[in-house]
């Protein structure tokens, strides 16, 4: 199999370097995706669709209004055109056309005169965080609301002030993505990203461009599986998906991963599976082990992203996510300070290089049986042993072809082996192409 890393056996740091490129054109989509103001509905999604679909063959499914998705029923589309709130002066304290995340999510239209005690109920900010703009929503219960930094918030005087929020509710639909690269079998590793949030470059944003370039990526490669791609708004439009394809994914999908706030510069965390010892879980905490990155492995929790609707208990996928900050421990997370100077080119270079390495070892996880168990084979008329003593890397290499060859019974995975031996499992496998070429061992 063509590798999709190239050299299976590369370190870390030369996976990166070897995906520079690819961080700059991730950082160029995140960059033209960044000013469009999404929500879970309306044209902001569709024009994120449409600028993914220019690079990925999307199939688009609708949802419309008022349509039953297990216990949710899909809400009227909103979309907005301007708001402002002024003072009696006319002058403009706040202004959706400055930052989309002055309005609260949501807002049904709204115009008139407030006194500031009518109008303080609708403003929202963050107090610990004077400086910084709240994401704020409130898509099942409407109200109207301005979003604005604290100390704006903090100044404003007795009087009279001037609200306008130009939007609509109206029925319409729920919009999401999806693409499929088939494998030579019927197994299958999702990704999920979701693309609701109105200008968040680390949470959502570095997520659905990383998976756009790991369909770029993939779609050249040799694969085992068949990756699907779904791009939707965030709980709702999965619980969406799942209504309509959720069966499909219970045949087939193998793995899946949330992808997500990958674009900082924090330490990787990996959040498990619902059961925790899938082989995905296994794997995942195999690759980062054997990288030179800093990580942490966490348990399944039932709050945060998209797993918890892939691992409801009816579904119970093998789906984890593998991040960078966990959502909700990093200080601009849900505010503007998750901004382009938030997000790097190297660190979204090496979540697609960590990306990369976690499916590449989801390939070559497979079972090998020896063709003849008895004892150990001669691998010196072979050319597999040196004629002197072995040393150093060379040693290190007899080593594994050794364990490979006695734990090559039939019933190990490559993950059972690596595990058992120390090692990375793609470390295994330039020892493993060498004993099936020597006709040694042979896959099941």
């Amino acid at each position: 199999m063509e590798a999709l890393l190239g050299p299976v056996a590369a370190a870390h740091g030369a996976l990166v370097d070897s995906h520079t490129a690819s961080g700059r054109v991730m950082w160029a989509l995140l960059e033209e995706l960044f000013p469009i103001c999404r929500s879970i509905t309306g044209h902001g999604v569709r024009q994120t669709l449409d600028i993914l679909g220019r690079n990925i063959p999307l199939t688009l499914h609708s949802f419309p209004t008022g349509m039953q998705c297990f216990d949710w029923v899909i809400p009227d589309e909103w979309n907005i055109r301007s708001a402002v709130l002024k003072d009696e002066q006319g002058t403009n304290l706040v202004d959706f056309a400055a930052n989309n995340l002055h309005v609260l999510g949501y807002s049904p239209p709204v115009e008139g005169w407030f006194s500031l005690a009518e109008l303080k109920p609708h403003l929202f900010s963050l107090p610990e965080q004077r400086d910084a703009i709240p994401y704020m929503t409130n898509y099942y219960r409407p109200n109207w609301g301005f979003c604005l930094r604290h100390k704006d918030l903090v100044a404003l005087q007795e009087g009279r002030y001037y609200v306008k929020i130009d939007s609509s509710l109206t029925p319409g639909e729920l919009i999401l993505g999806e693409a499929f690269l088939p494998g030579t079998s019927a197994d299958e590793i999702l990704i999920s990203c979701y693309i609701c949030h109105p200008s968040m470059a680390n949470d959502s944003l570095s997520g659905v461009v990383l998976a756009a370039q790991l369909f770029s990526e993939i779609q050249h490669c040799n694969r085992r599986f068949g990756y699907r791609f779904v791009f939707a708004p965030e709980t709702i439009g999965v619980i969406a998906y799942l209504s309509r394809f959720g069966e499909r994914l219970k045949r087939h999908v193998v793995a899946g991963l949330v992808a997500t706030c990958v674009g900082d510069a924090g330490a990787f965390n990996y959040k498990q599976t619902r059961n925790g010892s899938a082989p995905l879980d296994r794997i995942v905490n195999n690759a980062l082990a054997h990288s030179s990155a800093a990580y942490r492995i966490r348990p399944f929790w039932p709050m945060g992203s998209d797993e918890r609707q892939y691992c409801s208990p009816g579904f119970d996928l093998p789906v984890g996510s593998l991040m960078r900050s966990v959502y909700g421990e990093f200080s601009q997370y849900h505010n503007s300070l998750d901004n382009l100077d938030f997000v790097t080119e190297t660190a979204l270079a090496e979540s697609l290089a960590m990306y990369l390495r976690v499916f590449e070892a989801l390939e070559e996880n497979r079972v090998y049986r020896r063709t003849h168990p008895e004892c150990e084979p001669c691998l010196g008329r072979r050319g597999l042993y040196p004629d002197l003593n072995a040393q150093g890397a060379r040693d290190l290499e007899i080593q594994r072809r050794m364990w490979i060859l006695n734990l090559a019974d039939g019933q190990n995975t490559l993950i059972d082996m690596a595990e058992r031996i120390g090692c990375g499992l793609l470390d295994l496998v330039p020892s493993v192409r060498v004993l099936s070429e020597a006709g040694l061992i042979s896959q099941i």
